[in-house]
């Protein structure tokens, strides 16, 4: 997204390469007819998408905003997340995007902490049952509980400008601005690891079951949570605990690292 707070846009732009957003507002009434007929309108509305490795590497390295880390990481088609969604409007017209893009906000573009750059997100507005079809070209929103920021036609054809925010469901339908419809198409974005850090093995299930409550009572963040994962070794079952949650290897380290659990094993699959 845009840079509203000055304090750390030298910060975000050194992590990610392009401007990012530190934080969206959601703006109030705007007249899109006397905008659509101007100069300006029309130049934004041709303009070229930005897909270059060079940009999908500089996005997809994990970043941090007001203190916390964020780790971008590719979905598959189905994966379906629930939360709150914001819009952007004419504070941020014509500005850059994290993706490098100039922001159009009668486009229909949204902004994701997470999510690859020109993901293709269908959005749910549970609240009245409308829904509409967006890219993702922009990083942000850093509003806990808030999953997606909306352009403000995205937001109109869903009925929560008005609101500002509204409660919805995102469901991923495709990567590189297309959205997947071969069986082929699917398995190719689909094709994604899942990391887990194991933090005990135990041969008694009631200890593996004091070490899962344990860090999901007192240690984790809502996105983790301890698993216990049973496996057979050489005729022995073996109650292993793992974190899971991670969506890269890298921020699987990371947990390691923060919670001083360096003999800890990061486990892919």
């Amino acid at each position: 997204m845009l840079l509203g707070l000055n304090k750390i846009s030298l910060f975000v732009v050194f992590i990610l390469v392009f401007t990012g957003c530190q934080k969206r507002y959601s703006s109030g009434s705007y007249s899109s007819k006397s905008y659509r007929t101007s100069p300006q309108y029309h130049k934004l509305e041709n303009q070229e998408i930005k897909d270059s490795p060079a940009m999908h590497k500089a996005t997809m390295r994990p970043y941090e905003v007001l203190g916390k880390t964020y780790y971008p990481t590719v979905a598959s088609v189905g994966d379906e997340f629930e939360g709150i969604s914001s819009w952007y409007g004419p504070d941020f017209h014509e500005k850059k995007t994290s993706s490098g893009e100039i922001y159009d906000m009668f486009a229909y573009t949204a902004a994701s902490k997470t999510l690859p750059m020109n993901t293709m997100v269908q959005v749910y507005n549970k609240d009245n049952g409308k829904s509409v079809t967006v890219r993702i070209n922009d990083r942000g929103p850093f509003v806990d509980g808030r999953i997606i920021d909306l352009s403000n036609s995205a937001a109109k054809d869903i009925g929560m400008v008005g609101a500002g925010t509204a409660n919805v469901k995102l469901t991923i339908l495709g990567f590189h601005s297309k959205v997947a419809t071969t069986a082929e198409e699917k398995k190719e974005v689909a094709e994604t690891g899942k990391y887990y850090v194991q933090i005990g093995a135990f041969t008694n299930l009631n200890g593996a079951k004091m070490t899962k409550d344990k860090f999901n009572n007192t240690i984790l963040e809502k996105e983790y949570k301890a698993i216990i994962k049973q496996t057979n070794n050489d005729g022995k079952l073996i109650n292993r605990v793992w974190v899971s949650g991670f969506k890269s290897e890298s921020e699987a380290n990371d947990f390691k690292k923060e919670n001083g659990l360096m003999d800890a094993m990061v486990i892919a699959q």
